[in-house]
Formats: structure tokens, sequence, C-alpha cells
């Protein structure tokens, strides 16, 4: 399925892209606050796609990856997930976790860590929605955040399957973040797929449609 991009002129494509820019600036501002220290990221990149398509935009399908996911709903609802390489997803929750797990059972360490991941996820993906909310006024009240570990494929394949029986058009957000006084890296991704209708709502109300 393709998504029809020529029925977006090119304000409204700013326009977007725009609110993918301000979320991920709200992202580092959020996770600096929660990690106490500094962090830094660079340009992101926003774009529209095909849901079908995402996977394309990342890595490889056999990469392992975590995602985090949430829901939103009210005035305007989509569903969010925030995407890691496992890898780094596993450097940042130990160093928000800040303590030596080593000594508990692996099944106890992974709970732990999964914690550690959908706070980060949902402060995130929060930061996002705050900032979309900020520009329209609109409130948005979120899901449970859920952590989901796999090749990078498989979780898209689980995320087109799902995403796409509410909509086909993701907008996708690029960028690393980078912290300060310490080794660890993130290059995230923040999928966004509006509900049928709500990407228009939201060129309605930014007034650009």
């Amino acid at each position: 399925m393709s998504v029809d991009f020529d029925s977006f002129n090119s304000i409204q494509l700013d326009a977007i892209r725009e609110v993918g820019n301000i979320g991920a600036g709200n992202a580092a501002t959020a996770l600096s606050k929660l990690l106490g220290r500094t962090v830094d990221m660079d340009v992101p990149v926003a774009e529209l796609v095909s849901v079908y398509e995402v996977a394309q935009h990342y890595g490889s399908p056999e990469d392992l990856a975590c995602g985090v996911l949430i829901r939103a709903d009210g005035e305007f609802s989509c569903n969010l997930i925030f995407l890691m390489y496992e890898e780094e997803a596993s450097a940042l929750a130990d160093l928000l976790i800040s303590m030596d797990l080593s000594s508990m059972e692996e099944e106890v360490r992974l709970q732990i860590r999964d914690s550690a991941l959908a706070e980060v996820g949902n402060i995130i993906l929060g930061a996002f929605l705050n900032a979309l909310s900020s520009m329209t006024g609109w409130a948005l009240p979120v899901s449970v955040p859920a952590v989901a570990h796999d090749m990078l494929g498989s979780i898209m394949d689980v995320v087109a399957a799902m995403f796409g029986i509410m909509g086909d058009t993701a907008l996708l957000v690029k960028t690393t973040l980078k912290i300060i006084d310490s080794d660890t890296e993130a290059k995230g991704m923040v999928i966004m797929v509006p509900d049928p209708g709500s990407l228009e709502l939201l060129l309605q109300r930014l007034g650009v449609l």
C-alpha cells in the first residue's frame, strides 16, 4: 500500500516536519532531566513514509532492536514507537539504573531493564506529544508503554500489521542522542502513525489545510 504524498504541499510537509523537530528537541531535554546529565542531539531528520516501508529507513532487518510503544487518544489519535538498537538500549538502561545487577537472576535483571526502557520511551514519546499538544492545544492521554525486543525486521512487521490497520502514513524522526560524560549514545527513531483523518485534523489545526 502506498501513501499519496502528492496530496501534501511543501508548506504542509514542512509543518509536519516541524512537529517532529520540536518533539526531538523536547525529547533531548526530557532525557537530560531524567538522567541528570547533559544530552546533545544531532539535527533530527523528519520525513513521511509508508508504514510498510519504515524498516528500510533504520537498519538491517537482522539487527537486534528494542521498541517502546504507546497509544495516544483524544483529539489527535495515533500510535507511537521509540526504536533503538538493542546494544544501545541496554547501555541506556544501565546508565539510568546506575546499580550493579550482576548478582541478580537474569529474569529479574531483564525486568528491571525493561522497566527503565519503558520509562525512557515513555518520556521521549511523551515529549513528542507534549510538543504536539503545545502547538495545537489538544489534550492527548496515552496508554501504558509496552517494550519489545526482537530483530528489527520482526518488530517492524508487527508494527506494520498493527499500525497499518489504523493508518498507512508514518512520520519518522531520526536523531542521535549523546549523553555527555558517558560513552553512551542512542541512535533512536520515533515513529508516529496517525489514525485515518488525524493527519488532516493536525494540518487544519496548524493552519496549513
